[in-house]
């Protein structure tokens, strides 16, 4: 590791998730909170830095909420996905400057309200005024385009597509809260109906409720707390030079993201590499986004991840698991939060049947559009 105090997160909680919960969002993420602070063996007290990205629930209204005391450190990541996942550094740098003491790290989301997920796209100017007139507009769409690029670059077959949501599905029957849980087989999934070629809509990840939070402590704090450290061994953010409105319909290469670039950074930090990684939790938005976040990952070569994933690879009993709890396909669509408390429950080695066997470094990977984040998880010691 470099010179920055060495943190660990020490806490994790999540709401309950569904297409369609009654309590407010501001509840929704008070509640997980609260989780993640007792799962940390904390009181609100303990609690003096926040952590978040734009669009959720001040960290001022949310500390009076939670009973905090005093809130020495505040600040906001990037766009959800790249932001959650990301929210990490910006805990790292409070602790090491000694501003904070524990950080919490929060998300919510409440897709069944008036415009759902798609509200934060129809508020893009650019969008609005010369994409959706001509109805390129649906988040399938753009995401179907790159996977046709792909399959044009290097081949892509349905059943290739197809073992993403089937792995995700199978991960989720052993996820207690998914909202997806009953099977999935891979002739279930060339039967769903086809919405944006080469697009089904098993390829697309879920609508949810719900909120996600972790707490960030430093390592030695972290030892002398309940849990097991999941240690944050290196953390990356990387960013394209194309803006959100232009990222997938401008980028010069519409096939790359950022995560090259983070995950250059995270594992450089944890001085580890792809080939010591045991699992990962990977940003599923679409089944294309999966495949590409493999290969930026180094879990694979470019134009390789569609014949990596063959065979259930990536789902139980795979030797590359993938999304263990479900990801955002069948477990819930709580961008990148609900994905690093998988993380830590597989480096606690708490996750019963669905425990990855000897799990001691696992990847984390956020896509915020033009920008991105990778965490590395490895067990203490």
């Amino acid at each position: 590791m470099n010179s920055l105090t060495s943190v660990a997160i020490t806490g994790v909680g999540e709401s309950e998730y569904g297409r369609v919960l009654e309590p407010p969002l501001f509840d929704l993420i008070a509640n997980a909170a609260r989780k993640a602070i007792e799962d940390a063996g904390l009181s609100p007290a303990d609690i003096d830095g926040f952590a978040s990205t734009p669009g959720v629930p001040p960290a001022d209204e949310l500390a009076a909420a939670i009973g905090v005391k005093e809130r020495r450190f505040t600040a906001q990541a990037s766009v959800a996905g790249a932001g959650t996942v990301g929210a990490a550094q910006l805990a790292q740098l409070a602790i090491s400057a000694g501003l904070s003491k524990h950080v919490l790290v929060y998300y919510g989301i409440k897709t069944s309200r008036p415009g759902g997920a798609y509200a934060f796209h129809a508020a893009d100017p650019h969008k609005a005024d010369l994409e959706m007139p001509l109805g390129f507009y649906g988040q399938p769409l753009y995401f179907a385009a790159l996977a046709q690029r792909y399959r044009h670059e290097y081949g892509l077959t349905d059943e290739q597509l197809g073992e993403v949501p089937v792995a995700a599905r199978a991960w989720a029957r052993m996820t207690p809260g998914s909202q997806k849980q009953d099977p999935l087989t891979l002739d279930d999934y060339l039967e769903n109906p086809v919405i944006a070629t080469p697009f089904r809509k098993l390829d697309c990840c879920l609508n949810s409720d719900g909120a996600a939070a972790y707490v960030v402590s430093s390592l030695e704090a972290a030892r002398d707390l309940p849990n097991p450290p999941a240690v944050v061994a290196g953390v990356g953010f990387g960013a394209l030079p194309v803006t959100l409105s232009e990222m997938f319909t401008q980028n010069p290469d519409l096939i790359q993201f950022a995560g090259h670039i983070s995950s250059k950074r995270a594992y450089e930090q944890a001085g580890l590499g792809p080939e010591d990684v045991d699992f990962a939790e990977i940003y599923d938005c679409f089944t294309i986004s999966v495949l590409l976040q493999m290969e930026e990952l180094g879990l694979c070569g470019r134009g390789e991840a569609a014949s990596f994933v063959e065979g259930g690879r990536i789902g139980p009993g795979g030797d590359m698991p993938v999304n263990t709890h479900g990801g955002h396909m069948s477990n819930a669509y709580i961008p990148g939060t609900n994905h690093v408390v998988e993380a830590v429950r597989q480096i606690r080695g708490v996750r019963g049947e669905a425990q990855v066997k000897d799990a001691e470094v696992g990847v984390i990977a956020g896509l915020g559009g033009n920008e991105h984040a990778t965490m590395v998880l490895t067990v203490d010691g």
